[in-house]
């Protein structure tokens, strides 16, 4: 057995130098070297797939969509046409009219109005969460795809509900006002440290889950309500009622959708079933609190102070004097109260979030025009198939969406059955479903007759064919 001298002495002359015997070099794991190495030799390229008879990509990009997003495209060799800006009604169906994908915020409405004049359009992304101001049912009907961003923004809005948490229990915002005004008041009176308190999270999902870890780390109980049953992460509870939540919390933080459930899903009843002296916080949408009844709340002294980013409408573009009552008829009121924070929309507006959501949003958008994966459609069937490979020559990828009626496969394959079918899959979803097939044997003048078949099919949406 070796003494503990010469397994000291081993283990120096190991850290002193590397295989290639260079001192003070930081060693490389043989296996790493090999698994590299190994990974190298057994990538397989892909093969590139193009649309056919759509001409060149057109993108439309509103709202200052991250440049992130703006490079993707543009490494595809998309046109991309960029506007910092939400547009008009009637601006927006003009431009709509040719272009094959558009990305959009919070702002643009894609009303079955608009969307009915998007003859080339096969796909929008919406890069934020919410998918709300997309007329869903009505594009998956014309073969549009909706993809958005659940995920990127959710440090973002989580860590600034953190920070208004504690604003509001230090009263931060009336401070700072009543300093830049002259005016010094430094007071403790009903200024509190969160430590202790109770964070009440309605809605488990990606931020409130998020925000659930950093409110304990700050050393507050946490409890939430969600729909479903969702496992707790670290000593936060599950509560059976929304009711619960309320009468428990000292803080209520709504992180919901916007949908006919949540509409109002605060109001003056659940504003008396709080804890007086509670607080309020709404980064979800701008329907979810009943902002005239929180102002009374609040006039009353039932809740002591509120966060709000969202707001049942909201300005369709930066400037001074457009949150006004013309907009919102409580706005006048609502900005005389004290303790009282308001943010425009600002949840995930951060460096971070918008980069990665540029990111997420527009390789989803491009591997479903380039390839016809629609993996995370909000309002489509999820398809997908591998990627072709450079040495399958004269394959055909044929993308062929349909009302979900029976009988439709048998036409689509009888179509198809001069070429051998290598693979294939479909899902509905709803009305509409969605065929994805690979085909090889195909010649270049077998492309055109297979294209004009299957749009004479009766029950078809959208045909594409990538090759």
């Amino acid at each position: 057995m070796s003494n503990p001298q010469d397994i000291a002495s081993t283990f120096k002359r190991a850290m002193s130098f590397n295989e290639s015997g260079s001192q003070n070099a930081v060693s490389t794991s043989p296996t790493q070297s090999y698994l590299s190495q190994y990974n190298t030799l057994s990538h397989k390229t892909s093969k590139a797939l193009k649309p056919f008879s759509t001409g060149d990509i057109k993108i439309l990009l509103l709202e200052n969509v991250n440049a992130t997003a703006i490079d993707v495209f543009k490494n595809q060799g998309y046109q991309v046409e960029f506007y910092k800006s939400s547009l008009p009604e009637e601006e927006l169906i003009e431009k709509i009219r040719d272009v094959h994908a558009v990305g959009i915020r919070s702002k643009t409405k894609l009303t079955e109005k608009i969307l009915k004049h998007a003859k080339n359009l096969v796909v929008v992304g919406c890069f934020c969460i919410g998918t709300n101001q997309v007329d869903l049912e009505y594009a998956a009907k014309s073969g549009i795809a909706v993809f958005n961003s659940p995920f990127s923004n959710s440090r973002s809005v989580a860590e600034l509900v953190i920070a208004e948490i504690i604003t509001l229990a230090r009263q931060l915002g009336d401070r700072s006002i009543e300093l830049h005004t002259g005016t010094w008041n430094k007071v403790s009176a009903k200024c509190w440290e969160i430590r202790g308190k109770t964070l009440g999270i309605v809605g488990y999902g990606h931020i409130g889950s998020q925000l659930s870890v950093l409110a304990e780390a700050m050393g507050m109980n946490v409890i939430y309500y969600d729909v479903t049953m969702i496992m707790a992460l670290g000593n936060s509870k599950q509560v059976d009622t929304l009711d619960e939540l309320l009468q428990r919390a000292d803080f209520v933080t709504l992180h919901v959708p916007a949908t006919a459930e949540t509409k109002n899903l605060l109001s003056t009843p659940q504003f008396a079933a709080m804890k007086d002296g509670a607080y309020v916080i709404n980064a979800s949408r701008g329907t979810v609190v009943d902002i005239p009844a929180l102002v009374e709340a609040m006039k009353a002294g039932k809740i002591a102070g509120a966060a709000l980013d969202v707001y049942p409408h909201e300005p369709a573009k930066n400037g001074e004097g457009l949150f006004s009552n013309e907009l919102n008829g409580f706005a006048e009121e609502l900005c005389s109260l004290r303790n009282v924070i308001l943010t425009p929309h600002i949840g995930g507006s951060t460096e971070e979030a918008q980069s990665a959501i540029g990111i997420e949003v527009s390789s989803a958008l491009t591997k479903y025009i380039n390839e016809g994966n629609s993996i995370g459609a909000v309002n489509f069937p999820e398809v997908a198939l591998r990627d072709l490979d450079l040495d399958q020559a004269n394959s055909v990828r044929v993308l062929y969406i349909h009302q979900n009626v029976p009988g439709v496969l048998k036409t689509v394959n009888n179509i198809l059955s001069n070429h051998n079918i290598e693979k294939q899959f479909t899902d509905s979803r709803g009305d509409v479903a969605y065929l994805m097939t690979d085909i090889s044997d195909v010649d270049i003048s077998d492309i055109k007759s297979l294209y004009e078949q299957l749009e004479q099919t009766p029950y078809k949406i959208a045909t594409r064919l990538l090759y």
